[in-house]
């Protein structure tokens, strides 16, 4: 289908909570789908939420094997999460370096549970549980805070650990976020 152009931070759309999914396998679903693959994938995002290309509907999708932007992380598989709910598996947080694709060329430090659970739908309305750690429960946090209007660097405890990549990892090619 298409690429499309990812809203910036500063965009109120951004800050908006985004309407559930009411129909779905519909057309209209399945292009926004393919869109927002594609867009994530010519990006190399590690995943995507329909706000951030305009569309204020509670779609996530995800998913990583290799990415020049996280160089580090574990894969995870690629998902397409519908009207997602979340629950944490624990108390346990831990810090890690995010960015985003409506952020570009910064990062920032960012709390997140370690673990949690996470159910929602896929494209045909069928359901999606899992139970996952690490960088994979990390993304999905991420994208689902999209979907409340939360921008990872408002959940940023110290801003002295945000800024831009080339200044905090000289170097790395971190700099095309």
């Amino acid at each position: 289908m298409a690429v499309r152009p990812v809203l910036k931070m500063g965009d109120p759309l951004l800050f908006e909570v985004a309407r559930p999914v009411e129909r779905f396998d519909t057309p209209e679903l399945r292009a926004l789908l393919v869109d927002m693959h594609d867009t994530m994938m010519a990006l190399n995002g590690a995943g995507l939420a329909a706000p951030q290309i305009g569309v204020s509907l509670q779609v996530v999708v995800f998913g990583l094997e290799h990415n020049p932007r996280y160089p580090q992380a574990e894969q995870v598989p690629y998902t397409v999460l519908i009207n997602p709910e979340l629950e944490p598996l624990g108390d346990d947080m831990e810090e890690g370096w995010e960015g985003c694709l409506s952020v570009p060329g910064m990062r920032g430090l960012v709390p997140r549970f370690k673990r949690l659970r996470y159910r929602g739908y896929d494209s045909l309305g069928q359901p999606i549980e899992r139970s996952v750690e690490g960088f994979h429960a990390r993304v999905v946090q991420h994208e689902v805070d999209h979907l409340r209007g939360i921008l990872y660097p408002m959940r940023i405890r110290d801003l002295r650990n945000f800024g831009f990549n080339e200044t905090l990892f000289p170097g790395q090619g971190l700099a095309d976020d």
